[in-house]
Parts: C-alpha cells; structure tokens; sequence
C-alpha cells in the first residue's frame, strides 16, 4: 500500500507540449505512470510521446473518464486557471510544479482545492513518488536514476525540498531502507499540503514504518508537524534533517526557498529542533545519520 499514488493511479499533465512537460511526459511513462491524456489550448490531435493532446481537461474526461489526478506545468500567469479547471472538471489529486506563482492566487486555489474535496501538493515542487509503483512530477529524473534513487519499503518521506527528497531517498536506499511514498510539497511559503497535512495518509498506510523529512528555517510547518504528533500520539517515530543552521544568527536572510526567511525567533532552526524534540522526533546533524536513527526509533516502537 501507499498513499496518494498506486500504478493503477490515471493522471493528465496540463502544458504537456511545454519543454518541462515533455521532459516530465517521458520520464513519468518510463516509470510505469498511465497518463491518459495532455492538455494544450489549440493543440487538439497532437500527440506527446503517444500521449493524446486535447484543447482541455473536459474533452479529456469525455474520452478518458475523469483522471484520479493532474500534473499542471504552464506559465504562472496561466497556473491559477488550470488548477481551477482540473478542480471544476472532477480531479481530486493535483501536483503544481511551476514555482513563482502570487501567494494570493495560491490561496485561491488552495481554498477551491477545500471546498472540492481535493489535494494539491505544491506549487513549485517535484511531485510523489511510491517506488515500484508509479511517480507523478519530476522526482529522480529519468527513470533509470529514479529506479536507483527510490527503492520500497517501509520510510515514508516528507521535504520541501525536491532534491533533498531524492538526496534521503538514495541515502535510506544505500542503507538498505526503502520508501512506501514519498512527498515533495514545494518550498514557498503558502503551498497546499504541510508535513501536519500529510500525517493522517501515512498514519493510515500500513505499509509505512516510518518517517524521515527534510526541514528548512522559515516558516512554521515544523511546530504544526510536532503539535500534530502530540495531540494524535502518533504511532510512527519520525526522523528529521535540519538545513540551514547557520541562519539562525541572520535574522530576514533567505535560505533559498520562497518561503525560508528567518523572520522571528519561531522561525529559527533552533527553535523548530527544540519544538520537535519535544514531541518525540528525533533531529539528526547529518544526512547519513538518518538510516541508523530511522532503525533506533523503529526498535524502540516495537
């Protein structure tokens, strides 16, 4: 089992003529995905690497059914519309890769996503993956780095960094720990699914063991994760990595993501450690501790 993505999931990638998208059209198909159609105003009866091209997601959903999900790759300016199309046409599942997208239109969206009874994970992040099973975004690249990177198992995995998610990836996989799903939710300041948001799935997935994520300063997704694990005494230990130690002394600098500036003494790497400890989860210095941590905590659970 895993959460949100199987190889029977069906999913449409909205901008499939772009660059971007072709490379993700290609990439996702090597790894087994079933995508069933793209959408490009104007560009009806074109193909994508055999993937049908439709004007838009209803003429999609007439030929095709409605798909369980959407990858939506276009322009910012244009990613609000598509991402309210795919919502209004029926999709519950809806990874929004392009980044720089104005926080009040991705509220809006957010906001629609709720009332819809659908999840969007993103913007600006590279998808899910359940290994062996299937992807939808751009995590691992080609399928053969992919297949390298990601190997199932029982570690659930939680980053707002895209590269850092392959990075614990490949680092649990050479220690011999596979992944059940893991989840790149973006890394601006307002995106759809938070670590706390995604808990309840991996919480239910029997599959999943275990949890590793990747946390940066800025923000306050870490004290929500930790208040979560507290109220619902979680049953999964949880290991996390902590970038960016060095800003806690540079109040308003930038990490690097949109949403990783350091505006207040909760928005530190200290703070956020001190936070998580108290709830139980463990906080490793460096990458390569995380395996060893993961297998502690999973002995000590059982």
């Amino acid at each position: 089992m895993s959460i949100f993505i199987t190889k029977d999931t069906t999913f449409i990638i909205q901008g499939i003529t772009g660059r971007e998208a072709v490379n993700l059209t290609r990439e996702n198909l090597d790894y087994g995905a079933k995508i069933v159609g793209g959408v490009t105003p104007g560009r009806r009866g074109r193909d994508v690497y055999g993937v049908p091209v439709y004007d838009s997601v209803k003429q999609i959903a007439e030929a095709h059914g409605t798909p369980d999900g959407s990858i939506v790759s276009v322009p910012p300016r244009f990613t609000r519309d598509a991402v309210f199309e795919a919502l209004e046409n029926g999709i519950k599942l809806i990874v929004v890769v392009t980044e720089n997208i104005p926080r009040g239109q991705v509220a809006q969206m957010v906001e629609l996503a709720e009332l819809r009874g659908a999840r969007i994970i993103g913007p600006n992040c590279l998808g899910i993956i359940s290994p062996d099973e299937a992807k939808m975004g751009g995590m691992g690249g080609p399928a053969a780095n992919t297949r390298q990177a990601y190997t199932k198992g029982p570690i659930g995995v939680m980053s707002r960094s895209g590269g850092m998610t392959t990075e614990i990836a490949s680092t649990l996989t050479a220690a011999g720990l596979g992944q059940s799903t893991c989840v790149s939710i973006g890394g601006d300041a307002i995106v759809g699914t938070t670590y706390a948001e995604l808990m309840p799935y991996f919480e239910a997935d029997s599959e999943t063991k275990a949890i590793a994520i990747y946390s940066e300063p800025g923000g306050r997704m870490e004290a929500e994760l930790a208040e979560w694990v507290k109220v619902n005494d979680s049953r999964l230990p949880i290991v996390a990595f902590m970038a960016g130690r060095f800003m806690d002394e540079m109040k308003g600098m930038r990490f690097g993501h949109a949403g990783t500036i350091v505006e207040g003494k909760e928005d530190t790497t200290s703070e956020k450690i001190e936070r998580m400890e108290a709830a139980g989860i463990s906080v490793a210095e460096r990458i390569e501790e995380i395996p060893d941590l993961l297998r502690k905590r999973m002995a000590e659970a059982n």
